[in-house]
């Protein structure tokens, strides 16, 4: 347990079973303990599991003092708190590590598991896996693919070093290549490049294409074709979301198995999960760019196939 020392601000409680600390600013308001802010707050958590969090002593204020059920509430303290989900669901695919070093972990993604903790997922999700995996607490991803998505990805060791490869995505100084298993349009050439203004879609998951100035380029090339779908190679110039998904549909070469794009499927209800049967026939195959702290070149490919 952290020890509280009047007025000293701590650091973040340090990551748990691969789970970093959630933390929150409470709000300004008439609420008598912390509990009810927190409850009022996050009302999909429910007061009873703030009650239990607190009991186990798992709720600290940045002053490293524990939050009880009686500590009085006051506006503008930051909260640290651990996440958890009751029942979470199992991905039932294993990530692959296939680089790692002093500098960067990369690891081979399989289809649905998310990279980050969000919604229902937490323990399974790749970068909590990763940390309990090489006991780095530091891992911070340097970019993401969707959950449905398969391939590289690729992490950060350092704190100090983190933002030296995150910018560059932000620089456009980093090579993807994708695959994917679409559609057939006969009326297509390849190569090609496609171009548009992607903007988000009234549904808050999707995206959609209106007119204007291009802010996503992605080029194509078809790498073998048969009668009912075609194996194309992918290289985003941009990084939109959904971006390859959103371009593959628009050219009618939607990639198989897509419950987004060209028609939103129905969404899964209550416990329901994705159809394991059917993956998203989209890989991140490679990725590649010039080291900024060590210099050298850096290229990493994953090893799995697309059903084709």
């Amino acid at each position: 347990m952290i020890r509280a020392i009047a007025g000293v601000r701590h650091s973040p409680p340090p990551t748990r079973d691969g789970v970093g600390p959630s933390s929150t600013v409470l709000s300004d308001g008439s609420w008598t303990t912390i509990a009810e802010c927190l409850a009022e707050k996050f009302p999909a958590i429910g007061i009873e599991q703030w009650h239990k969090r607190m009991e186990q002593g798992e709720v600290v204020d940045e002053f490293g003092a524990t939050v009880t059920l009686a500590t009085p509430h006051r506006a503008n303290l930051r909260v640290f708190y651990y996440r958890t989900i009751e029942k979470e669901p199992r991905i039932p695919f294993d990530e692959a590590i296939i680089f790692q070093d002093d500098h960067l972990v990369v690891a081979d993604k399989p289809h649905f598991l998310p990279v980050i903790p969000s919604g229902r997922f937490l323990q399974e999700t790749l970068l909590v896996r990763l940390k309990k995996r090489t006991e780095i607490d530091t891992l911070v991803p340097i970019h993401r693919i969707d959950s449905g998505t398969a391939g590289v990805v690729v992490f950060s060791v350092g704190e100090s070093e983190r933002d030296a490869y995150q910018s560059l995505f932000r620089t456009r100084e980093v090579e993807k290549v994708y695959e994917s298993i679409g559609h057939v349009n006969p009326s297509l050439t390849f190569p090609r490049t496609h171009s548009s203004r992607l903007v988000a879609d009234d549904h808050f998951m999707r995206m959609r294409e209106v007119p204007g100035d291009p802010n996503s380029t992605t080029h194509i090339e078809m790498i073998e074709s048969r009668a009912d779908v075609s194996h194309y190679r992918l290289r985003p110039i941009s990084g939109r979301k959904h971006q390859l998904r959103v371009h593959s549909a628009a050219l009618g070469i939607a990639i198989v198995n897509d419950p987004m794009y060209p028609d939103m499927l129905a969404e899964p209800k209550g416990e329901a999960l994705e159809d394991f049967s059917r993956p998203l026939q989209l890989l991140a195959r490679e990725i590649s760019f010039r080291d900024p702290i060590t210099g050298d070149a850096r290229k990493f490919e994953s090893r799995r196939r697309l059903d084709w």
